[in-house]
């Protein structure tokens, strides 16, 4: 058995959705009514008590079926058995009902009362939910809903075997049971009187009992549709009509008179059909009964007292008659051949007789028809009602014997004569209202009540009247000889129904036109109107005379006779209808006439207004006739229409108002003129007057109409009504029509006056629309009569609308009200900031009052009219985003409960629609859930809090949200997601609540709470719609582009939620956790291999069983998403020209449309709900038609043809438009989840690689594909460019096992690098998307970027980080017993792809060369700097030289040099432009030094012979310090001080860098006028920045920056180069390398390893290396000078004191002592690697504690967090050190180096100092002392260098890393000469 819930939700969307059922639907559908044929044949009958049931229960112990024992306590067994008792049902099932109720609640907390009532609410619903799915199942075989047949016919197969089962039986039975006071029925004295629905609110069990009768009703009529009714269920059904119609009364309840009227209408139906559906071989079931007929006879004959009971009786007798004569022709064949003798011919005319007697006509008018339960009962049920008294009537006047009764009607109506009145003595018998018909006669006549009836029944049904001969058959017969007034209106009403429709209006006019009746035509109207009007003329040219009475009989046929000529108009073919009337004056001229009847002219006007839309210009001339004929409406000074004076003027609209009409209590010719202005105003397209032509009118309707009107006596209250709403429409075209504007705030208020004094300006400067909202925001008339509409509250408006005959007009008011509210909402925040103090914003007018808030937000309960809960939730919405405190005062109020289950109702009920809701404006579902998110960052509490039933009470992020335990817009958004019910219904509120899940959980406040439920194992949220929402095929655009919209948004949000956990959720928490990991393995992951040490969380399989038992591979759901958003979006573009084929037309289109303001500042656009902006079609339309003018009917009728077409353009345009925003929203929320997914939740995956790969790799396939867009393209490219850095991120990460916690070395030097293929691809289709026909500089520049990154990527296949030698050491201890790995086998494979790559950009280089230098030339600053970029890259690819001619033949290279020269320095470098433009300068530098380092000498070459010197002398940036133009201050700001680094870094580096790599030339220079041409172009740019020279040398070293130093290390390089060459020292640098000589040279050894500094340890080794590198290269300037200058150096400092400190020379003692340095240093460091080396062989033996302290050594902290594990921390470890000794085997070799210099300097002294020299003037020798003083100096040095040299020759090979053979030599040869000279010492 299917649950009931499920069984309505399955027959509801395979059966009322708008498209056709699926197949899998409609198999669900069968299957789902199969299973529960048991259900419907025991249709509510449920296990009665029992006594061991009950033991049981009291045992606290229940065994249910399938279920384990279930223990209760007492209060368990209390509600139990209450429930038993109050349910009359079985105990056991009491406790089956307990735990429904707590799975569908949570029932813990609760009060047993409350516990109680849920209970029993939850089984009223079950009950409801079964009879509504039978109602269902009954209703979609009897009503037409474009079913398939096959279908229709299973269902009815199935319903005619549970009808043929006693089902009928059943109902019957159920509707006499449930109206009985017993537990099994409405209930007992004692049983509890309330049940707590689903929804959560206390409803009555009567009404809930009295609800399923009505429904069970329903199910009845429908039955006798399916199956026929068989006489025992006629006598059945009879009798339960008696009895149900004996309880009804004038008091009695709405649905009682429904279920009344359902018994009556299953006998009226079921003896109909049954004898309509005889046919000659199938007699009527009823007709074969000669029994069932006499007895069913004798129950009809039969008569009682109780005149409802006849009434109704009456109503059966008339179908029992009709059944008759259908049937008597069959019965009196059969019974004449069975020779038996037939009284049915006798129970006929009977039966005739007392329904003609008792005027049954009269009771079906009077007492069904016309009565509220009647219209306010379900449509379909009213159709049916009414259809079949359409067959009822058909029948009936079709039988001869019928029409001999109705002809003998007529006679004796015509022969009952009434006096001929006066008409205005009866006027308040004979009002307009068509509703309160009277005669003079005690009674009505029978044959004007028929006429009457079958004006009612085809007025509600029009269609009906198609085809029906009968109907008209019967209007000619009934039109012939009316002798009194009585039967002519009664048939000219008649006449205005059939009329309803462009069928009935063509007849009805050809009818009136022709000859077809004597005395009943067009001619009769128009010559009583042309008779009246000249009888009134001549009265009033005759002095004295009175006008004449007019009669009252003349007065109700002219009232017939117009409202029969409105319909007409009103509903006939409009091009015939043209030609009908051409002279409408007529209808006027009885207009200012006071002793014409106020009714008479309400009918003209009514019938004026009708007119209105014939033509176009019939507006203009009806406004004419009223300016000639109609009342004046005097309401000052001057009038309407010309300011006329008319101080003569008594009778005007005023005095009749309010003479003539409020006497008589009715008011027809006031709602008359209202209603004809307003439909005249509406019409109006020319606003320039703002509305002052109206104000006369709006001042009669405000003074006069509208704000007495609570204090008038009112005949009836449906008059009173619709002179409200007559009002309220013209207040509502008011301020719909107008806008505030500025010139309005100045003219309004007078501010000389103090703001206390009432001002009122002049009539005719007055502007209605601002006299309006000057009274709402004063809280005056119109606002409180406003308010006294809406104050009763919504309760009582809902029993008025069900329950009164004006219920609908009052709806109507109420809705009126609440949107001319919301009006003002729109326009008085504008006014009330210049008008205040006097006038306030309406929400501050409402709030000193706040049950006024209150009744207008509680109109969100309103279900009868959709739209009056939408004006309550917009309401909501602007009372929430102006009233703070909006919360607080609903708590106060005690309204707060309410209106969130108010709201969750609305909500749901629009869930439950079965219809699509075509504007998204008009969804209260939407309406609500948009208020949600509005209100979400608002200040706490707000509304969103509240009706998401936040706790309110505490701080709401402490809320712990409980969905199922209270009723709340929360719960039902969850439900409407969690069962996606109805797709192409609720497509806006899946994708909205989506929206709301990510707001929620993007707010601070409320994530926490909202995160946490959704990441419950209750809801598994995040993955449950993946595969449902995700991935599910979307619709085609071309069948429903609508819902392809909304899906995609769907997704869109989707994806950002699970993104957003991705990113922000708490992994220590185990649910948070868990959640993740599911997230992750649906999206990334096909194969639980590949997720590494969660595969046990999940059960995935790489293969997916299909439907036919097939498999096929999966694939990662990523890609499947990416694929979804892979179509070409539609077109947007405007082409609106080709649906106008009229110029004129064209451009005043593209003049409406190339306005880009909103429809409410005066353009035709609009943002809707989802941030798009469209055009708003409604005010498109009305723009047409303002903006067009046509001068014939050819014109007009050409832009009426036009105009529709426009609108259909405009509705693609707008939903082309959506469905390319919501393709991007869904690309950016995919882009989202990828992006966070991969950054920061991948390392619980294995092969992360092949991940990365295959999004990177599907993200360039769909960049570079034609139908991806440029938007979509460039999200896609930042999905790449990520995926691309964390692959090359994961190239340095552990590959060891993740279940091992031991890693080797190889882990450190190998990196992950995918194959050449794959990297292979990804070029190709990167080059592909950059060469793409749609681009832009943007996408560009992520493309260049990630281009970049992917060249990174192929640098290295081996860590650059870790020095070779390092490398070789390493795999040296890996390989011992292993498979062969070399370096050599890894630079091949690197070389291979180098050289791929390279082949691969040689095919495509024109193309990608031509885009790249255009962007580095003509575009943006920052376009420019990546362009150059990337021709770096290329250039670092190239070993051919290919790129480089290539850039040489495009004249680039100049360009990049022009650049250069040009340069300017204008601001100082301190506006973005000029430093993005020294970005530009920075890029062209280093691509210019790319081809120096990457071409060598000819690279170089080319550069030099470019003139790249000249080039970069003549730089004018005045921040490079020029010659005579710089200068250093110190004292700048803080900014300033970035600028000059950023310089130093950005241009000074770079060209000392370029300049260095030009040095190159020299050494390799042939021919000495080449190298004479190198060394003097260096030599004239070193001169000409000799002050940057100079500065740098003069540097402090021990203080300097690393920046600093690297420059004064390149300055060294350039001058140690060239100077040499130059001949004259007059710019000092020889003697400024010399000072810093000495400096250097003479520094202790702890000052080059900054041991005492408090820098980290990091930059002490950087700086180490930088200072021994500087050393180097003065140590190599200096060798230079000692071995081809002939440079001999003295021991010590000269001791003349003349001889300045900055001209002496470095001495032997200071090379001594940085040799001594440089040996210690040399020490140091080969046993830092030393040790390092072998702690990297042991590190599985290290401890945690050990490894944590090589980590804060290296200072890598951050690296590492608590919980990372020894395997992570060994591996950061072993990086660190790896990169440490790489370091120090860096420094080892500088040293050595260095030390090699300084050795063989110190040699060739020595060496030279052997032989004493014989002429010191001829040479340079160490000669400044004497030779004894020399001797001792020497002496002196050696003993300090024999210990360094000692010291140098035990340095061990297999600790430096290094083959010291030479360097052994050299340090043995110093030695020996060292210790030679020694002895020579000794011995002199």
């Amino acid at each position: 058995m299917v649950a009931p819930k499920l069984l309505l939700s399955t027959i509801e969307s395979a059966l009322l959705g708008p498209s056709p059922p699926t197949p899998s639907q409609r198999i669900e559908l069968m299957h789902a009514i199969r299973n529960s044929v048991s259900s419907f044949q025991s249709l509510l009958s449920f296990p009665p008590p029992n006594a061991s049931d009950r033991s049981q229960v009291q045992s606290k112990e229940v065994r249910l079926p399938d279920s384990q024992p279930i223990t209760l306590d007492d209060q368990d067994v209390q509600i139990a058995l209450k429930l038993s008792d109050d349910l009359h049902l079985n105990e056991v099932d009491s406790v089956r009902l307990l735990i429904s109720a707590n799975q569908e609640w949570g029932l813990l907390g609760r009060e047993p009362l409350e516990v109680l009532r849920l209970a029993a609410g939850l089984w009223y619903t079950e009950r409801r939910d079964l009879i509504t799915a039978l109602y269902t199942l009954l209703r979609a075989v009897v009503l037409d809903q474009g079913l398939e047949a096959d279908l229709v016919a299973d269902i009815q197969q199935y319903l005619e075997d549970l009808i043929n089962a006693g089902l009928r039986q059943r109902l019957v039975s159920l509707i006499k049971e449930l109206n009985r006071e017993e537990p099994a029925g409405l209930g007992g004295p004692h049983v509890e009187r309330y049940v707590l629905d689903s929804k959560g609110a206390l409803v009555e069990r009567r009404a809930v009992v009295w609800r399923e009768r009505l429904i069970l009703g329903h199910c009845l009529v429908l039955s006798v549709l399916v199956v026929r009714i068989r006489p025992k269920d006629v006598k059945d059904v009879f009798s339960a009509l008696k009895d149900g119609s004996a309880e009804v009364n004038d008091s009695s309840t709405t649905v009682k008179l429904q279920v009344a009227f359902s018994l009556l209408f299953s006998l009226v139906i079921g003896l109909i059909s049954d004898a309509l559906s005889s046919v000659p071989d199938r007699a009527s079931v009823l007709s074969r009964d000669a029994t069932f007929r006499r007895e069913f006879q004798e129950l009809v004959i039969s008569t009682g007292t109780d005149p409802n009971v006849e009434g109704f009786v009456d109503g059966v007798r008339f179908a029992w008659t009709v059944h008759l004569m259908l049937t008597q022709d069959g019965i009196i064949a059969r019974e004449t051949v069975s020779g038996g003798s037939s009284g049915d011919l006798g129970n006929l005319y009977s039966c005739l007789d007392i329904i003609c007697s008792n005027n049954v006509f009269q009771f079906l008018l009077d007492k069904i028809l016309r009565t509220a339960a009647y219209q306010n009962d379900d449509e379909d049920m009213i159709y049916m009602y009414n259809a079949y008294l359409h067959k009822l009537m058909t029948c009936f006047l079709s039988h001869q014997l019928a029409r001999d009764k109705v002809k003998e009607m007529k006679e004796q109506a015509m022969s009952a004569l009434s006096p001929y009145l006066v008409a205005g003595s009866h006027d308040l018998r004979h009002g307009i209202d068509a509703n309160s018909q009277e005669t003079i006669e005690s009674s009505p006549q029978p044959f004007v009540s028929l006429l009457e009836l079958v004006s009612e029944i085809y007025q509600k049904e029009p269609e009906l009247l198609s085809g029906n001969e009968v109907l008209w058959t019967f209007v000619n017969f009934a039109g012939e000889d009316h002798t009194n007034f009585q039967t002519l209106v009664g048939f000219l009403k008649m006449l205005s129904a059939l009329a309803s429709t462009q069928e009935g209006a063509s007849k009805v006019y050809e009818l009136l036109q022709g000859k077809t009746f004597r005395s009943v035509g067009w001619s009769t109207l128009f010559d009583c109107l042309s008779i009246y009007e000249q009888k009134f003329k001549q009265s009033l040219q005759s002095t004295g005379a009175v006008l004449p009475e007019f009669q009252e009989g003349d007065a109700r046929a002219l009232v017939a006779y117009l409202n029969v000529l409105q319909k007409v108009v009103e509903n006939g073919n409009p091009i015939e209808r043209k030609n009908w009337f051409p002279d409408i004056e007529p209808l006027f001229k009885l207009l200012s006439y006071e002793n014409v009847p106020p009714y008479v002219k309400g009918a003209l006007r009514n019938a004026i207004a009708a007119f209105i839309q014939v033509s176009p210009g019939m507006k203009d001339t009806i406004w004419s006739y009223l300016e000639q004929y109609d009342l004046p409406v005097v309401v000052g000074p001057s009038v309407l229409n010309g300011a006329q004076q008319v101080a003569m003027q008594v009778y005007d609209m005023r005095f009749e108002l309010n003479e003539v009409e409020a006497r008589r209590e009715r008011y027809p010719s006031t709602i008359s003129f209202l209603n004809l202005l307003n439909a005249l105003i509406a019409e109006e397209r020319d606003l320039s007057d703002r509305g002052r032509r109206f104000v006369g009118i709006f001042r009669f309707v405000y003074d006069h109409v509208f704000g007495p009107f609570p204090q008038r006596a009112y005949a009836g209250p449906s008059e009173k009504w619709q002179l409200v709403v007559a009002c309220l429409q013209h207040f509502r075209i008011i301020l719909g029509m107008y806008d505030i504007k500025d010139e309005d705030v100045d003219a309004v208020v007078d501010r000389s006056q103090p703001p206390t004094v009432s001002q009122s300006a002049p009539l005719e400067m007055q502007l209605p629309v601002v006299e309006l909202l000057k009274d709402f925001m004063s809280g005056k008339t119109v606002f409180r009569n406003v308010m006294g509409i809406l104050l009763p509250g919504v309760n009582s408006i809902i029993s008025d609308r069900t329950g009164k005959i004006y219920g609908q007009l009052l709806e109507k008011a109420v809705h009126l009200s609440l949107e001319i509210i919301i009006l003002v909402f729109a326009k008085d925040l504008f006014l009330a900031d210049y008008w205040r103090p006097l006038y306030q914003p309406l929400d501050i007018i409402l709030s000193q009052d706040q049950s006024q808030i209150v009744t207008l937000l509680e109109y969100v309960r309103y279900d009868f009219h959709p739209q009056i809960q939408q004006c309550s939730i917009k309401m909501m919405s602007i009372l929430s985003s102006r009233m703070v405190g909006l919360v607080q005062l609903l708590l106060k109020s005690n309204a707060a409960n309410s209106l969130v289950e108010d709201y969750a109702a609305c909500l749901e009920f629009r869930s439950e629609e079965c219809q699509v809701i075509e504007n998204s404006r008009d969804d209260a579902g939407v309406l609500i859930i948009q208020l949600l998110i509005d209100n979400i960052n608002r200040p706490a509490p707000n509304i969103s809090h509240l009706l998401l039933k936040f706790d309110l009470d505490s701080p709401v992020e402490h809320t712990v949200l409980q969905p199922k335990f209270h009723y709340s817009c929360l719960k039902v958004i969850l439900d409407i997601l969690e069962n996606l019910s109805k797709p192409d219904i609720n497509a806006l509120l899946h994708e909205f609540g989506l929206q709301l899940l990510y707001e929620l959980c993007l707010d601070p406040l409320t994530c926490g709470p909202t995160m946490d439920l959704l990441s419950n194992k209750k809801y598994q949220f995040f993955v449950k719609h993946l595969d449902t929402i995700g991935v599910a095929p979307l619709p085609k655009r071309n069948i429903n582009q609508v819902l392809r919209i909304s899906s995609l948004h769907q997704r869109a949000w989707l994806l950002k939620l699970l993104a957003l956990e991705l990113h922000a959720a708490d992994m220590a928490t185990n649910t948070h956790r868990e959640a993740c990991l599911s997230i992750l393995s649906k999206i990334l992951v096909w194969d639980t291999r590949e997720f590494g040490t969660h595969t046990d969380i999940f059960h995935s399989l790489p293969f997916h069983t299909n439907l036919d038992g097939s498999k096929t591979i999966n694939r990662r759901k990523v890609l499947e998403l990416l694929e979804v958003v892979q179509f070409r979006s539609p077109d947007t573009a405007m082409k609106y020209s080709q649906v106008v084929s009229n110029l004129k037309c064209d451009l005043q289109v593209e003049e409406i449309l190339a306005n880009p303001a909103t429809s409410d500042k005066g353009g035709v656009y609009y943002y809707s709900e989802r941030g798009d902006r469209l055009i708003d079609l409604p005010t498109f339309r009305d723009k047409l038609w303002q903006l067009s003018s046509f001068s014939s009917e050819v014109e007009f009728n050409d832009l009426r043809e036009t105009i529709p077409q426009l609108l259909r353009w405009g509705w693609r345009y707008n939903k082309n438009l959506e469905e390319q925003a919501a393709q991007l929203h869904m690309l950016t929320g995919w882009s989202q989840i990828v992006e966070v997914s991969v950054s920061q939740r991948m390392s619980c995956f294995e092969n992360r690689s092949e991940i990365l790969f295959e999004v990177l790799d599907a993200s360039l396939s769909a960049s570079a594909s034609p139908d991806c867009s440029l938007k979509m393209s460039i999200i896609l490219s930042q999905v790449a460019l990520t995926c691309m850095a964390k692959l090359r991120d994961e190239r340095f990460l552990c590959t060891g096992g993740v279940n091992s916690d031991n890693i080797t070395c190889l882990d450190i030097i190998l990196v992950k690098q995918l194959p050449n293929g794959a990297c292979q691809s990804i070029l190709l289709k990167l080059i592909m998307a950059i060469l793409r026909q749609e681009s832009s500089e943007v996408l560009r520049r992520r493309q260049y970027a990630l281009l970049l990154s992917y060249f990174q990527y192929c640098r290295h296949m081996l860590d650059p980080d870790v020095p070779a030698s390092v490398l070789q050491f390493l795999l040296h201890e890996e390989q011992v017993g292993e498979e062969d790995l070399d370096l050599q086998k890894i630079d091949k494979e690197q070389a291979e792809l180098a050289q791929t790559n390279f082949s691969i950009l040689r095919k495509e280089a024109q193309a990608i060369l031509d885009l790249v230098t255009k962007d580095a030339i003509r575009g943006s600053e920052a376009g420019k700097t990546i362009s150059l970029y990337v021709l770096d890259a290329f250039i670092s690819i190239d070993r051919e030289r290919f790129f480089l001619n290539q850039l040489q033949s495009r004249g680039f290279l100049r360009s990049c040099f022009s650049d250069i020269s040009n340069m300017s320095y204008q601001d100082g470098w301190r506006s973005l432009d000029s430093l993005q433009r020294l970005c530009t300068l920075e890029a062209e530098f280093a691509l210019l030094l790319r081809i120096s380092h990457n071409y060598g000498k000819p690279g170089a070459q080319v550069l030099f012979s470019m003139g790249a010197l000249e080039h970069l002398a003549s730089c004018k940036i005045t921040g490079l310090p020029m010659k005579g133009s710089f200068r250093r201050v110190d004292t700048k700001v803080g900014r300033d001080i970035a600028v000059e680094i950023d310089k130093q870094r950005m241009v000074i580096v770079p060209i000392l860098r370029l300049v260095s790599s030009l040095t190159s030339l020299v050494d390799t220079s042939d021919f000495f006028e080449v190298k004479n041409k190198v060394v003097r172009e260096v030599i004239d740019f070193v001169k000409g920045h000799q002050l940057l020279f100079d500065q740098l040398l003069r540097e402090d070293v021990s203080i300097s920056d690393e920046l600093t130093l690297e420059q004064i290390n390149l300055v060294v390089g350039i001058l140690s180069k060239v100077w040499p060459y130059e001949e004259n020292d007059e710019y000092g640098f020889i003697q400024g390398l010399f000072g810093m000589m000495r400096v250097l040279f003479s520094r202790d050894a702890e000052s080059f390893s900054f041991a005492q500094s408090v820098r980290p340890l990091e930059d002490q080794r950087k700086l180490e290396l930088i200072l021994f590198r500087l050393c180097s290269s003065l140590s190599s300037y200096l060798y230079f000078l000692v071995t081809k200058k002939s440079l001999r150096l003295q021991v010590l400092d000269a001791s003349d004191l003349h001889v300045s400190a900055g001209q002496q020379q470095p001495t032997l003692s200071s090379l001594v002592c940085l040799l001594n340095s440089v040996t210690m240093a040399l020490e140091r460091a080969a046993e830092e690697k030393s040790l390092l080396l072998n702690k990297i062989q042991d590190i599985n033996e290290l401890s945690r504690q050990e490894v944590d302290e090589i980590i804060n050594m290296c200072t890598r902290q951050n690296c590492v967090s608590s919980s990372d594990n020894i395997q992570k921390r060994r591996y950061i470890a072993m990086v660190e050190m790896c990169q440490v000794a790489g370091n120090r085997d860096q420094l080892i070799s500088l040293l050595l180096t260095l030390a090699e210099h300084v050795l063989n300097i110190i040699l060739i002294h020595f060496r030279d100092s052997a032989t004493i020299p014989e002429s010191r003037e001829n040479t340079k020798m160490i000669t400044h002392s004497s030779y004894d003083e020399s001797r001792l100096d020497t002496s002196s040095l050696c003993g300090k260098l024999l210990p360094i040299i000692e010291r140098l020759e035990s340095l061990s090979e297999g600790k430096t890393g290094h083959n010291l053979k030479v360097f052994r030599r050299l340090v043995t040869s110093l030695k020996e000469v060292t210790i030679q000279h020694l002895s020579l010492s000794e011995i002199y």
